[in-house]
């Protein structure tokens, strides 16, 4: 008996990319795993629905995306903008990056994330 929502093939393909992360969602993950100390939980390949988040801070409905060339053709900006609207219809702020921007300039990727997850932060903690 499954125990959620989601399609198993969904889960095994999220199992799957969990093993094959690309550079830039490494890097992402580093950068994520930063706030950790400030509460922020985010999960690695994680499905919703029908879908599958980079990245997601399910308590804080907060999703981060990195973003390859395939997300630059009109059906990969289509499939973009219809999966936009399921996750903000169930409640999820989604923030995208391209892989250029998170490899080559991680600090404006830090800082964006610092400034929109704010709210959701704990204080940073005292050295």
């Amino acid at each position: 008996m499954p125990h959620s929502n989601i399609d198993p093939k969904t889960r095994d393909r999220a199992k799957t990319l969990r093993r094959e992360l690309t550079r830039a969602e490494q890097e992402m993950w580093n950068l994520l795993r930063d706030f950790r100390l400030r509460g922020a939980r985010f999960r690695r390949e994680t499905p919703i629905g029908p879908y599958i988040a980079d990245f997601a801070w399910l308590s804080a409905r907060v999703i981060v995306e990195v973003n390859g060339d395939s997300h630059e053709t009109d059906q990969g900006r289509a499939h973009d903008l219809r999966r936009d609207a399921f996750l903000r219809g169930q409640g999820f702020k989604v923030i995208r990056f391209d892989n250029h921007q998170v490899i080559d300039n991680p600090d404006y990727v830090f800082v964006t994330l610092e400034t929109s997850l704010k709210r959701f932060l704990a204080p940073e903690p005292r050295p």
